[in-house]
């Protein structure tokens, strides 16, 4: 069989490279390198407008990843902005989770990654904690800068995040808001403080979410078991 089609979703900001300093729409070459790592073909999908377009996006798709990014607009779940809830993209919001219907619609394969785990909770009706040192007392989970924390998480026994990465796991994290309410979902890892790292899906579709960022680190668990799942999704 063909090497599955992975849509990974995108930022659109302004951006420098070579001469130019421009909107652009962009992603980390972690992204695609671990999609490629894992047997898969990465496909960018920067945000569009157009009706129907999100429908017609995941129709030629094998699976989705909802990739990091900037804050949720607290609006989106029915909350007034923290003080360090900043950035937000409503067009990338309506984007994304047009996209996460459109999944849902035909069983599509989905892994969230750090906002997008985020974003899947909203989609399904939940709320986030907007910046995390308030919960937990300090800032591990987000160093500052450009830099990655550096956390241990315990998965739940059974789960099928413990089946690709094992009952724990060294992780890197660049967050400071995280998923309060997750409704449909069942967390399925958690750091020391009790921050929640993951969540997934009941039943047998791949709908995962890890609020670490495994393609800095190549885990290629993870993103195996994606692209196996996208397999699955395509032959059927």
């Amino acid at each position: 069989m063909d090497a599955p089609l992975i849509g990974l979703t995108t930022y659109r900001q302004r951006a420098a490279w070579g001469v130019w300093d421009a909107r652009a729409d962009l992603l980390p070459t972690e992204y695609a390198a671990s999609v490629e790592a894992a047997g898969g073909v990465p496909l960018l999908l920067p945000p569009v407008a157009a009706p129907g377009a999100a429908t017609r996006v995941v129709a030629r798709i094998d699976a989705l990843v909802v990739s990091g990014g900037a804050d949720v607009d607290p609006a989106a779940y029915g909350a007034e902005p923290h003080p360090e809830t900043a950035a937000w993209q409503p067009d990338r919001d309506e984007w994304e989770l047009s996209l996460l219907t459109a999944a849902a619609e035909v069983g599509l394969p989905v892994l969230g990654i750090c906002r997008g785990m985020q974003l899947m909770a909203v989609h399904a009706g939940g709320t986030l904690d907007q910046h995390t040192p308030d919960l937990v007392g300090h800032a591990q989970h987000s160093p500052g800068g450009d830099a990655y924390g550096s956390i241990e998480v315990r998965t739940a026994e059974g789960s099928r995040l413990a089946g690709l990465v094992g009952a724990t796991a060294e992780v890197s994290c660049h967050h400071h808001q995280s998923v309060a309410t997750h409704p449909g979902f069942t967390a399925v890892a958690r750091a020391e403080d009790g921050t929640l790292e993951a969540m997934e899906a009941t039943g047998d579709r791949y709908c995962l979410a890890v609020q670490w960022h495994p393609e800095t680190r190549l885990e290629i668990g993870l993103m195996a078991g994606l692209v196996a799942a996208a397999r699955e999704h395509a032959a059927s």
